[in-house]
């Protein structure tokens, strides 16, 4: 039988007694040599120091093979054995190999230091001072990203300085030259919808020698270039009018007169009369910049402010600022308004003249769906139709071709319509986030499209259903606010941003626009910088590709929903195109048009125009502008057919339906 004997395990201090016998007899002290136990391990620590370029640099530092064992397996071994691993790790060798690497390694933290403006040993003071048994490389690791992030800092707070400097939005008016130096005074015309504002200020339109009519939308750009057109002018002839929209030109020889959208605002061309529609689209989260733009720097003697009444008080402010006189003229709506004494209730409760309401492209297919199947004929307008179809249906409900139109709240803006009452089908719209309660300054812009002065005598309001008709009944009696009177945004220039980039190097997209809405100048709030939630997600995406400043700047602005796949892809395509320096020619396949539904219809005719934009503004490498606009015109005309047909078809089947009953 064998005896078990008891394994002997030294103390903690018999070892560090056998730690210290070993320092002495192996002199490790005399050579800067410590022999540590911390942090769960037993180690070698190295003192030494070096000279560079003027440094004087201690440190004490455990070089890359210092680290011996845990404290449990250092235990275990013998002292002949801890006297060979500490003999083979404490050379000579290894002295001086760190000592190498710390003089080293003090050069480049010296060099980069110099770069920033800072002295070096604010970062190498802790070589002497750290107590810590991670490796040298480790510690120089965490001196370099101490460096680089106070470097950051450092010139993150120069480039904010410098950009404070470079931009002050105080002086934003004088970026408009011509404007500026103009006796301008402004004319308000403000009322609701069916006061004959916008007819008002028309009519001095083209009364003038020259000027420019600012529009929303490419629709009423369209609808008001037609109507210059069609007027004579202060000596009776014809206007010579242009129209100006972001995707399309038509260019008047010798014109004296524009209708464009309000992003295309020629700023350095004089006239006599500017209109701006729509004054209260100031507020607007996401376009509210071309507004303040428009008014600051409309190059008009007499600039007309056309819109909602609760506008009043941010155009008074603005004519204060810009040291404008100005008119102010209110005027009533000519035709009453009225709400119904009950709700719609049924569908055979629906008449010719109404307009249904709804909030979404399937809510208006759905009830043109079963409107047309009680045996009427509809007409259909919502957002995602281009401006020609949307004339082309409303032409139709203004002709009598169909007994009742059903639309969005693109109904709101523009599109005079012999409209005598507007059936809400919801008070509720998505706003990009939830579902909410639709606002009064809406309700009220909606409902006025009611009783259109001249046609009918009266307009009339009402819900489909009971909670939507007492919702509707308490917006229309709701004080609208007023439009804020300070705080107009201000979008980025290419201009700006290219100034922002000369004096901070930064050639990132998402920096610059950064930069622009946190760094700039912005001494008292008046005027705000503000840029949208797409252009910043494009610019992260744009700054992955070889483009210059400017055409990522034009590719983040482009009009297209990068939130559909199929124009997604369209739009990633021609960046990555430009980024090519290849020349990004249109491909016609007008008969994929008849094997599209509707919906995608209407998606290859937004891609087309949204071409064309880009055309307009790169046609080195988008040539095909015409192409894109026969294109985009050839497909409206199958939307609009599409639409008719699916009209047609659901009128087919309740006629059916009504002779299988006989």
């Amino acid at each position: 039988m064998s005896e078990h004997h008891p394994r002997f395990t030294p103390s903690d201090d018999d070892t560090q007694d056998d730690d210290a016998f070993l320092e002495r007899e192996l002199s490790l002290s005399a050579r800067g040599v410590e022999l540590v136990r911390m942090e769960g391990r037993v180690f070698l620590r190295f003192s030494g120091a070096v000279r560079v370029d003027g440094l004087h640099v201690e440190y004490r530092l455990v070089p890359s093979r210092g680290v011996l064992a845990k404290p449990s397996k250092w235990r275990k071994m013998d002292l002949q054995a801890r006297r060979e691993l500490v003999e083979e790790r404490a050379t000579r060798d290894a002295v001086d190999d760190l000592n190498q690497d710390v003089e080293e390694f003090v050069r480049e933290i010296a060099d980069q230091a110099d770069e920033f403006g800072f002295d070096p040993m604010l970062f190498l003071h802790v070589l002497e001072e750290l107590e810590t048994s991670e490796p040298a490389e480790f510690v120089f690791d965490r001196i370099r990203q101490r460096l680089l992030h106070a470097g950051e800092r450092e010139q993150e707070e120069r480039h904010a300085a410098r950009t404070k400097e470079s931009i002050n939005l105080a002086e934003y008016p004088a970026s408009f030259e011509v404007a500026s130096k103009m006796a301008r005074r402004f004319i308000a015309l403000l009322g609701p919808t069916n006061s004959g504002k916008t007819h008002r200020a028309m009519e001095h339109l083209a009364q003038a020698d020259s000027g420019v009519y600012l529009a929303p939308l490419r629709l009423l750009a369209l609808e008001n270039y037609e109507r210059l057109q069609n007027a004579a002018g202060a000596d009776g002839e014809p206007i010579k009018v242009s129209l100006i929209t972001g995707e399309e030109r038509r260019l008047a020889e010798g014109g004296t007169h524009v209708a464009s959208t309000v992003e295309m605002l020629d700023t350095k061309t004089p006239v006599q009369v500017a209109v701006i529609d729509e004054i209260q689209m100031l507020a607007d989260r996401d376009r509210g910049a071309a507004w303040t733009a428009a008014v600051c720097g409309a190059p008009a003697s007499t600039v007309y402010l056309v819109g909602a009444p609760e506008a009043r008080r941010a155009i008074e402010a603005l004519a204060e600022r810009l040291e404008c006189s100005l008119e102010v003229h209110v005027l009533k709506r000519k035709a009453p308004l009225s709400m119904e004494p009950s709700a719609v209730r049924k569908l055979r409760n629906l008449k010719r003249g109404d307009a249904v309401i709804a909030f979404s492209r399937r809510e208006v297919l759905m009830w043109r769906d079963m409107i047309t199947e009680m045996g009427l004929s509809v007409a259909t307008v919502y957002g995602n139709l281009s401006p020609e179809v949307r004339r082309a249906q409303a032409e139709r409900f203004r002709e009598g071709q169909a007994d009742i139109v059903v639309g969005t709240d693109a109904l709101a803006m523009g599109l005079n319509m012999p409209i005598q009452r507007i059936v809400m089908t919801t008070a509720v719209k998505y706003n990009g986030v939830e579902e909410e309660e639709i606002s009064a300054a809406l309700a009220k812009q909606i409902a006025g499209r009611a009783g259109r002065y001249g046609v009918h005598e009266e307009g009339f309001v009402a819900g489909y259903d009971d909670d939507t008709h007492d919702i509707m009944r308490s917006l229309m009696k709701e004080k609208v606010p007023p439009v804020p009177a300070s705080g107009f945004a201000v979008a980025p220039s290419l201009e700006q941003l290219h100034r922002i980039s000369s004096v901070t190097g930064e050639t990132s997209l998402v920096k610059l626009l950064k930069r622009f809405v946190h760094n700039i100048d912005v001494p008292d709030g008046f005027f705000y910088p503000r840029i949208t939630e797409e252009q910043n997600e494009r610019a992260e995406w744009l700054d992955t590709l070889d483009l210059s400043i400017a055409e990522k700047f034009t590719m983040s602005l482009v009009p297209i929903s990068t939130r559909v796949p199929t124009l997604e892809s369209a739009w990633s395509h021609w960046a990555q195109s430009l980024a090519k320096r290849k020349v990004c020619k249109l491909q016609p396949h007008p008969q994929e048009l008849f094997w599209q539904n509707l919906q995608e219809v209407e998606d290859t005719c937004r891609m087309y125009s949204a071409y064309a934009w880009l055309g307009y503004r790169m046609p080195e490498f988008f040539p095909s502008i015409e192409e894109a606009q026969t294109l985009a015109r050839e497909a409206s005309e199958r939307v609009d057919a599409l639409l008719q047909q699916q009209n047609a078809a659901a009128r087919k089947r309740q006629s059916k339906k009504e002779r299988s009953r006989w």
